[in-house]
């Protein structure tokens, strides 16, 4: 079995961003037993975060959400917003996933979350899974996360992504949409719609386009934001 990559035949390259070195120290370590990773560079700020990843060309940036200065969410947005940094993806970590800030770290171009206390194992994973371009997302916490920064005054505020213009999908793949919005992954949503992979696949990419976002992770925040998908339905809205 070959060791698994980012897909470009090296190992992945790993960024970390945390403002507490001995969190930064604790993953780095974690980070270097993989022997499909290496650590590319730690920072201590949002905006180390976003000079490193361009100097370093890392496949993935470790961010955390809260530091001084430049957060992790505006770190976030300048790194999904500058074309020279198309290829890195975004993997923020919170203390707890009830964090409302997560919702605004994927409006931004996170490709998904954890939460610190989440063991070893799952966070190579979970590097693993962003880098080679899929979104890591837990649906429950997901969902509720967003109903309840919908319903809050004052957290309106238009995301960058443009609002989903879901006149212009087919029904085809608005099914497809509020599959991806439920958390299944392509060979899922393929079973579930009786197609091929690849159909399920080319669907995600031109639903992508069409919407102008940057990856599964926004695709999910689009189906909900544009009430496709109500959190706690069965079914999406009408």
């Amino acid at each position: 079995m070959t060791t698994p990559t980012n897909g470009r035949g090296r190992a992945i390259r790993v960024l970390l961003a945390d403002d507490q070195a001995l969190v930064r120290a604790a993953f780095a370590m974690l980070v270097g037993t993989a022997p499909d990773m290496t650590v590319v560079g730690q920072a201590g700020t949002g905006r180390e975060a976003v000079e490193l990843a361009r100097a370093e060309r890392a496949d993935v940036v470790v961010m955390d959400i809260r530091m001084p200065g430049t957060d992790g969410i505006e770190a976030t947005r300048l790194i999904a917003s500058d074309q020279d940094l198309a290829g890195v993806k975004v993997l923020v970590l919170t203390t707890y996933d009830t964090d409302e800030n997560v919702v605004e770290a994927l409006r931004s171009g996170a490709s998904g979350f954890l939460v610190k206390d989440t063991r070893p194992a799952e966070l190579l994973a979970a590097i693993r899974t962003v880098a080679g371009g899929e979104a890591l997302l837990s649906p429950g916490p997901t969902a509720s996360l967003i109903a309840r920064v919908l319903r809050t005054p004052g957290t309106t505020a238009p995301p960058p992504v443009a609002p989903p213009a879901l006149d212009s999908l087919s029904a085809r793949e608005r099914q497809v949409l509020t599959l991806v919005a439920r958390g299944l992954n392509n060979t899922e949503i393929a079973e579930d719609l009786a197609l091929s992979p690849f159909t399920a696949k080319t669907h995600v990419s031109r639903i992508m386009g069409k919407l102008g976002v940057r990856d599964r992770a926004q695709l999910v925040i689009a189906a909900y934001e544009s009430g496709l998908v109500v959190p706690g339905d069965a079914e999406p809205a009408p």
